[in-house]
């Protein structure tokens, strides 16, 4: 199978939709979705066209992780962008990932990339790498004490056991919890909603509280300030206080 394959695109309305396409091994990651799926991360940050990105999964569940077949014979499942073509260096602009059935090992470091996870009831999430004396490697360990209390994380490292998506969003973890079978639409809607604003507020936005999670407050204010004040100064910033005073929607050139 090769990249275009294993990832499938869609554009809409400023939304980048990036499908795992490999429900037949449960969307496990091999080269071929790394590399598709690190050309689709490219395509959203350079594309000005484009907000907002959406990740999910082809057939029944969003992903279950490195395809351990594929590695054995050498198919490695990770880009410079880290694996799965994203988890190291994930996209300047919001990502979200839309989960249904499971997201575990490998999968759930992919939805802990994203910057907001919605995913359906009964919906199972886990690392359950120490089972096969393994480590969740691909930055999983480092994004869940960030995301829920560091007991839970705790519990869920060093135990491999699952929580569903009730427990997730009660963790915090994920951002909305829907229907069975609703959650990419919902995503949609929740990347629509981002993609209405500004697109530099919307960026300096993310890296301001991506950059500043680990700094002292006074070195959090010199980030904010470097990160921020483009964006504050910019074209669209005079905009959309014009379209305020006006009544009106703005119009923004991302400048």
């Amino acid at each position: 199978m090769s990249s275009s394959d294993a990832i499938l695109t869609t554009q809409d309305n400023g939304v980048l939709i990036i499908k795992m396409n490999r429900p037949e091994v449960s969307n496990a990651v091999n080269g071929a979705l790394a590399q598709g799926m690190h050309a689709a991360i490219d395509e959203l940050d350079s594309n000005p066209n484009l907000q907002v990105g959406v990740i999910t999964g082809a057939g029944k569940g969003f992903c279950s992780g490195m395809d351990l077949k594929a590695y054995l014979v050498g198919d490695h499942p990770a880009t410079d962008r880290g694996f799965a073509g994203v988890t190291r260096r994930p996209p300047e602009k919001p990502l979200i990932a839309a989960v249904e059935g499971f997201a575990v090992a490998g999968g759930m470091e992919i939805a802990l990339t994203c910057d907001l996870i919605v995913a359906s009831h009964g919906t199972k999430f886990g690392v359950p790498e120490v089972k096969r004396a393994l480590v969740a490697a691909a930055g999983g360990l480092m994004r869940l004490p960030k995301r829920i209390p560091y007991h839970a994380a705790m519990y869920m490292a060093v135990t491999g056991e699952y929580i569903d998506a009730g427990r997730a969003y009660e963790l915090g973890m994920i951002s909305e919890l829907c229907e069975k079978g609703e959650a990419l639409d919902k995503a949609i809607a929740l990347a629509r909603l981002i993609a209405k604003n500004g697109p530099m507020a919307v960026r300096a936005s993310k890296a301001i509280i991506r950059d500043t999670q680990d700094l002292s407050e006074a070195e959090g204010w010199v980030m904010q300030d470097r990160l921020g004040m483009p964006a504050l100064d910019s074209e669209d910033a005079k905009e959309g206080a014009a379209a305020f005073a006006e009544r009106r929607e703005p119009v923004w050139k991302g400048c």
